[in-house]
């Protein structure tokens, strides 16, 4: 990759010179992001990692309906899962209990890490000779 750049001097309105890329194109006022590029597809329009659904033109009552449709569905599975026994209290006592499980084994990850980097080893060393699995 060539990181040089070739500067040409330009005159703005007030006579003083402006140091540009060599991409600046003076007659059109706007720069060129790659000014010689043997690639066809360079200077193509930019397309979204997003993709656009066709709900795009779908009508507020359509969407409204979808949505009901979509909320009646989520309330039987619900039922459902109290059927089963579960519990919102529960659930929530679980994701909180997920929560701190992962905290802590950040926590010890990093120590893990910082282990390694002061002996000079590897994470994967360190693991082995502490017994742990690197799934762990």
């Amino acid at each position: 990759m060539n990181t040089e750049q070739s500067d040409e001097t330009l005159y703005s309105p007030g006579d003083s010179p402006v140091s540009t890329p060599e991409g600046y194109d003076s007659k059109k006022g706007s720069l060129k992001r790659t000014p010689s590029s043997k690639f066809k597809r360079v200077h193509s329009s930019f397309k979204s990692p997003l993709q656009v659904t066709g709900s795009a033109n779908v009508s507020p009552a359509e969407e409204l309906a979808e949505l009901e449709k979509r909320r009646e569905q989520l309330d039987s599975e619900i039922a459902q899962l109290e059927a089963e026994g579960c519990r919102v209290g529960e659930l929530e006592h679980h994701i909180d209990m997920l929560h701190e499980y992962n905290d802590i084994k950040d926590i010890g990850q990093s120590l893990l890490g910082r282990i390694a980097t002061l002996r000079g080893a590897t994470t994967r060393d360190i693991y082995s000779h502490f017994g742990l699995e690197l799934e762990d």
